[in-house]
């Protein structure tokens, strides 16, 4: 299944994306992509109901971000090896973690805003993985049993905030706007190998990133098991993988985001977001 959120920002209503590829309203069989919905139990119940028998919505509805109340957004720092070479820095030993505010996620269309004082607003196109199942200390052949599905995010981040205000990452990830997650979330079984993904993002039309889930340094199965040592992970929370090579920090000379530009960005079978930048 595709599932997804639409309508105007902090009152978005759950969808299904048909057959066909036309958008359907689930008011009134859930309240919306989130928590319970979101669990083995949920999923199933939403399974079971015919698409067509769902009240189509509007075309141009605003998409909104895939999955409601999040309670963690967990993100993991240089878990590609190829991206990992460009910013000169060594393949991690165990995985970085690192979180972004969740005040930060908006839905996969909405403008990108550089913050106030900016200079080194930058991209990253990742895998974000939905947790279904409550997991704490689970191993790692029986993580996947906890994913609900998979979406796009756009890890927008901001390098001088992150790397020389000193602290944590999170002074970097998350401004408002700087978590776009969606359009959909799709459903576990639909994506048969979570490790062979191709994934990309251009910047006005120029392909910055190219690369795939493949080169990932730690896989799905293993950030699962690898974070449910450490914290529980409950149905909604969103675990954004890592980004392959391409991103701004890592050309020469290095470019950033300036507002007027347009950010499009996609994983295959996970669909595609566009992003217009402006300035807060």
């Amino acid at each position: 299944m595709k599932l997804l959120r639409h309508g105007p920002s902090g009152s978005e209503k759950p969808g299904i994306v048909d057959a066909e590829g036309q958008i359907r309203d689930l008011t009134g069989h859930v309240d919306d992509i989130a928590g319970h919905t979101l669990t083995p139990e949920g999923l199933e119940s939403l399974a079971a109901i015919d698409p067509s028998t769902l009240p189509p919505v509007d075309e141009g509805t605003r998409i909104g971000p895939c999955v409601g109340a999040v309670g963690k957004f967990i993100c993991i720092g240089l878990n590609y090896s190829d991206h990992a070479a460009e910013t000169g820095q060594d393949v991690p030993e165990e995985p970085i973690v690192f979180f972004k505010a969740t005040s930060a996620i908006c839905g996969p269309n909405d403008e990108v805003l550089i913050p106030r004082g900016s200079e080194k607003t930058d991209w990253e196109v990742e895998l974000g993985v939905v947790i279904g199942r409550e997991a704490r200390y689970v191993g790692e052949a029986e993580a996947m049993d906890h994913v609900a599905g998979y979406c796009v995010i756009n890890d927008v981040s901001e390098r001088d905030f992150q790397i020389r205000r000193g602290g944590q990452w999170v002074k970097g990830k998350s401004a408002d706007t700087f978590g776009p997650i969606g359009p959909w979330l799709v459903t576990r079984d639909e994506i048969a190998d979570p490790q062979d993904l191709a994934m990309w993002l251009e910047v006005d039309g120029h392909r910055y990133q190219d690369g795939s889930t493949a080169t990932m340094v730690f896989g799905v199965a293993h950030l699962v098991s690898y974070l449910s040592q450490f914290m529980s992970l409950q149905p909604g929370d969103i675990i954004s993988t890592g980004t392959p090579p391409g991103v701004g920090m890592g050309q020469d000379p290095q470019i950033y985001l300036k507002a007027g530009q347009t950010m499009r960005l996609g994983i295959a079978g996970l669909g595609e977001q566009t992003q217009r930048v402006g300035q807060a």
